[in-house]
């Protein structure tokens, strides 16, 4: 694909303006952020998040599409015009009940300062910029809906940074599927005659205890875990109806069906024990592993001095999970770097790490996050080369993934 890139791209000088323009932007950034993270919403209804981020953007000059993709709560912030095309992007949905735990205010606001940044000078280096408000990281697959409906089709590049208790240049990524298991039993009353019952719990508890006993004999990389979101109204009524949700991870997309299957296996055991109706339901999105590209990777990390940063050597496994970014590492050169926002034994997903993402701590990530990511992409409008090799490096990564599958 052919690059309007100028001749003589300093991107020494650019990376520094970028890094100014995010200074300048620290108040309306901060207190982004901070809005955000004061007002938590779950999957698919972030309207408030959503509507602030595209306020924020179309004010310093993007051309905000709202709803984009087909996803209401979604939005396309557009700058500059041609190749390369880098998207940026933001997630702002929070989990139930520990609100922004993950720390998805932290991502927004440095996507959004990142692209305020890049539009500053995107007329000069040539190429584009897109900020995409990718709803629904939490359950919803907001960038698998999102790219089905072509947000990556005409991207050259894919960034986003992520709070975490370590800096990292890539996160285990395990794929995942989510399950609903519904039981459907017949109801008695559970003193004067359970024997007219069939009890529908019985049917999920003794398919909770097999996956149970199945953990004992997975991989490392795997993980089974659910609960249970209906267990029946009273006990002296037998349960005609049981539910529960469980996801399933794993290495790969291979590995995962593999898995899901004998999971199945499982939900179908209890049915068969107990004599209640099985019904099985896909929830969401399966989400894919993550393919880090090692270029684009190399040129983040040599962004982080700085910004008085530096990449811990830590085990891989210490940060795992699952995010709808390994989707999008599957159809363009992609990363998902860690910035520190909290002590090494703060996990994500706890109370504790919803205080950091409003901390000092979590401000300054905000801010060396859209530096950091900022830079990054000047590198790859600038830096000769460095598009060339993460297309070959990408291509290998396909290869590999189908090889694999």
């Amino acid at each position: 694909m052919a690059s309007n890139r100028p001749p003589g791209c300093d991107a020494d000088a650019f990376k520094a303006r970028v890094a100014a323009r995010v200074d300048a932007e620290r108040e309306a950034l901060l207190a982004l952020s901070g809005r955000i993270h004061a007002h938590p919403e779950l999957c698919f209804a972030e309207q408030r998040a959503a509507a602030w981020l595209a306020e924020y953007l179309e004010h310093a000059g993007l051309a905000v599409e709202r709803g984009a993709y087909g996803v209401p709560t979604a939005f396309a912030a557009r700058a500059g015009s041609g190749r390369p095309r880098i998207a940026v992007l933001c997630e702002y949905d929070a989990l139930p009940g520990i609100g922004h735990a993950c720390g998805h205010n932290i991502i927004a606001a440095a996507g959004a300062g990142a692209g305020v940044a890049l539009a500053s000078v995107i007329a000069e280096t040539g190429g584009s910029v897109v900020v995409l408000g990718t709803p629904a990281e939490e359950g919803g697959g907001g960038k698998v809906l999102m790219a089905r409906e072509g947000a990556f089709a005409e991207v050259d590049a894919a960034m986003m940074i992520h709070p975490a208790s370590l800096e990292l240049i890539s996160m285990n990524v395990l794929a995942i599927s989510a399950i609903e298991a519904e039981y459907r039993g017949r109801a008695a009353h559970a003193a004067a005659a359970p024997f007219a019952g069939i009890n529908a719990l019985d049917g999920l508890v003794t398919a909770y205890q097999a996956i149970a006993q199945l953990r004992q004999h997975i991989r490392p990389t795997e993980r089974i875990h659910g609960i249970i979101t209906d267990g029946g109204q009273k006990p002296n009524i037998v349960p005609e109806r049981a539910a529960g949700l469980f996801y399933v991870r794993a290495a790969n997309e291979r590995r995962l069906a593999t898995l899901r299957q004998r999971v199945e296996g499982c939900f179908h055991a209890g049915a068969q024990a107990s004599g209640a109706e099985l019904h099985l339901r896909q929830v969401g999105e399966d989400y894919s592993d993550m393919w880090t590209n090692a270029p684009l990777a190399a040129a983040y990390q040599a962004n982080l001095g700085a910004v008085g940063r530096a990449v811990v050597d830590a085990p891989l496994e210490h940060i795992s999970g699952s995010t709808d970014m390994g989707n999008v590492s599957k159809l363009v050169p992609s990363i998902h770097p860690m910035v520190s926002i909290a002590p090494p034994h703060v996990a994500l997903h706890t109370q504790e790490f919803a205080t950091y993402a409003a901390s000092p701590a979590g401000e300054r990530g905000v801010l060396d996050g859209a530096k950091t990511l900022a830079m990054t992409a000047i590198d790859v409008l600038c830096a000769a080369g460095l598009l060339d090799a993460m297309r070959v490096a990408f291509a290998h990564e396909t290869a590999a993934g189908a090889r694999t599958s």
